[in-house]
């Protein structure tokens, strides 16, 4: 009986410190400088199960390329409108904070409530295959418990409800 009293005793410490670190921004990570459309590409993959990209299929021999697979975003009117659309969506999201906005490029960072990680989202009208191409990744972690592809599909879903 003593051992389980012990144990959680550790566990609640364990618990209570955890979201205080995340509370006091020790769980955030650091803002990635490499974001942005570089030679036709957003950003890479991840190297752990923590990321989504509809340009994984640019890097045939990652090993995260099957986990990171996700359709770009149609177009609802042209690329323009399209991004002017999702950029409305994104402000009303919850824990969104719009970083960048041009006609062709959002970035977004979104913010858990509890343990306050951040995950960077970015879309990109590609104009060479007319769709929104989309990145959604943790900055740490080795998982998302899939978030990133929860929350990029809620944008599509959004975006297709629109007119």
């Amino acid at each position: 009986m003593l051992v389980i009293k012990w144990f959680a005793i550790v566990l609640i410490v364990l618990v209570v410190g955890a979201i205080a670190a995340g509370q006091s921004g020790l769980l955030q990570g650091t803002a990635p400088t490499d974001l942005g459309v570089h030679q036709g590409k957003l950003k890479g993959l991840s190297a752990t199960n923590n990321s989504v990209s509809s340009q994984a299929g640019l890097y045939p021999d990652h090993p995260q390329r099957q986990y990171s697979t996700i359709d770009p975003l149609a177009l609802r009117g042209d690329g323009h409108a399209t991004i002017a659309k999702i950029k409305a969506i994104v402000e009303g999201m919850e824990g969104a904070k719009l970083i960048t906005s041009t006609p062709d490029y959002l970035y977004a960072q979104y913010t858990t409530p509890l343990m306050k990680f951040v995950d960077d989202v970015e879309f990109w009208f590609d104009p060479a295959t007319n769709v929104i191409q989309v990145r959604s990744a943790s900055r740490i972690g080795k998982g998302d418990r899939g978030l990133n592809r929860k929350r990029v599909e809620a944008v599509r879903a959004a975006l297709a409800a629109r007119p």
